[in-house]
């Protein structure tokens, strides 16, 4: 009866220590890469790459301490272990993941091996980069649906037809919140059979996936197709990135009046030529995004002084606006004088990213001036250094030293800050 007791007393500790074991170790609060990251910080990729190694490797020590164990009890009666951890010794290491084509087998691998090891790697985030379709697939395959938040798949080439392999995936995932494809070739200007049928395909993932409020289709030409992808959606967007979509009125139109409309924070619509036929349904978009707009980005959109004074008064009412550029667009000292004016009304704008003005450049500027002409050609610094006083002299008295006006596009200031969700 003392045996047992004993016994039965010592099976209940086990049990009282796995029920306080350490279960999940959450490392999606490290920072990327940014800007400002100091040399001595690991970055994403590296962190990846380092966490799939110490799981493959923490796998492979475990799987040798289970081997003499289980000759050890063969040796005194015991049953041999079946080389499946116990998931109540097991660990969870929820991360978010940075995948290439020379990382890809070392966290393929450590994904697999998660449901045999101590330690479990699981994605929230996942950002893969130059991955064929198949290996993109392979790595989707062995994620945890109930993990998955973010998918990010960039400079992988694959136009429309090579996405369409993974397309079907996407809805596998219900708590996806963010799906961004840039720099993924997809064309749908001259469209063949196969290429709409896969954007089809898209087109049908895109309405099975019921939390999904962030996209990015940044340098795909999407000219006239933005109604068929965007309707489908069941919840309203939050975050839309639309640059150098070649976007057509009716694109803009339809976005103006959508239902995605009252509630984008952030909308990115740089390299669209707000100069012409858009600028009527842009701004629309902003006198309907008002109430809700944090971010927005109009870079290179062939923005001169007639186009800003023609969006001014709606930019005005965007009372959530906190970051602004409309960087390389050939505006004018004035012109951008009676933009600061305006961002000094707004209440709690942090950020402006704003060009140099073009009469600030030397003699000889090429008119309408190309983006590589506001980048590269001669600035009268003169010129420029009188402008910047003028603009400070136009936040002194507003009060309002504590919006940041920059012509770099590439600053020092966090978005992180700016608490888009």
């Amino acid at each position: 009866t003392n045996r047992k007791s004993k016994a039965s007393t010592s099976q209940d500790n086990i049990k009282f220590r796995k029920h306080r074991m350490l279960r999940v170790v959450d490392l999606t609060g490290l920072q990327d890469d940014g800007d400002r990251q100091d040399a001595d910080t690991i970055g994403q990729w590296s962190r990846t790459v380092a966490l799939a190694k110490a799981c493959i490797d923490i796998s492979r020590t475990s799987k040798r301490d289970e081997y003499s164990t289980s000759k050890r009890r063969k040796g005194k009666g015991g049953a041999p272990l079946d080389g499946a951890c116990d998931s109540q010794m097991c660990v969870e290491i929820h991360a978010n993941l940075f995948i290439t084509s020379n990382s890809y087998a070392t966290v393929r691998d450590a994904l697999q091996i998660g449901k045999t090891s101590p330690l479990c790697l699981k994605c929230r985030d996942l950002r893969a980069e130059e991955l064929s379709a198949k290996k993109t697939v392979s790595i989707l395959e062995l994620l945890d649906p109930a993990v998955l938040k973010k998918i990010e798949l960039r400079y992988n080439n694959l136009g429309l037809c090579g996405l369409s392999a993974v397309f079907p995936y996407f809805p596998m995932f219900g708590n996806l919140i963010s799906l961004k494809l840039p720099y993924s070739n997809i064309d749908v200007r001259h469209m063949t059979p196969e290429m709409e049928e896969s954007f089809q395909s898209m087109v049908s993932a895109f309405s099975q996936m019921p939390n999904v409020k962030e996209l990015n289709f940044a340098s795909s030409r999407l000219s006239g197709r933005i109604r068929e992808l965007l309707s489908v959606l069941q919840k309203p967007l939050e975050s839309l990135e639309l640059a150098y979509c070649y976007l057509l009125p009716t694109d803009a139109t339809y976005l103006a009046n959508s239902h995605h409309a009252p509630f984008l924070r952030k909308l990115d619509l740089s390299g669209n030529n707000l100069s012409d036929v858009l600028l009527g349904p842009f701004c629309q978009i902003l006198q309907h995004s008002s109430t809700s707009l944090v971010y927005l980005d109009i870079m290179e959109c062939r923005v001169m002084d007639r186009q800003l004074t023609s969006f001014l008064p709606a930019l005005r009412h965007c009372s959530q606006l906190q970051y602004f550029s409309c960087f390389c667009n050939p505006i004018s000292s004035q012109g951008l004088k009676a933009l600061l004016h305006t961002a000094v009304q707004l209440p709690v704008l942090k950020i402006v990213v704003h060009p140099i003005p073009v009469d600030c450049y030397e003699e000889g500027l090429p008119w309408p001036p190309s983006t590589y002409d506001l980048i590269d050609y001669s600035i009268d610094q003169e010129k420029l250094s009188r402008v910047d006083s003028e603009l400070n002299e136009i936040r002194l008295k507003a009060v309002r030293t504590d919006i940041v006006t920059t012509v770099e596009l590439y600053n020092d200031f966090s978005l992180d800050m700016l608490q888009l969700y």
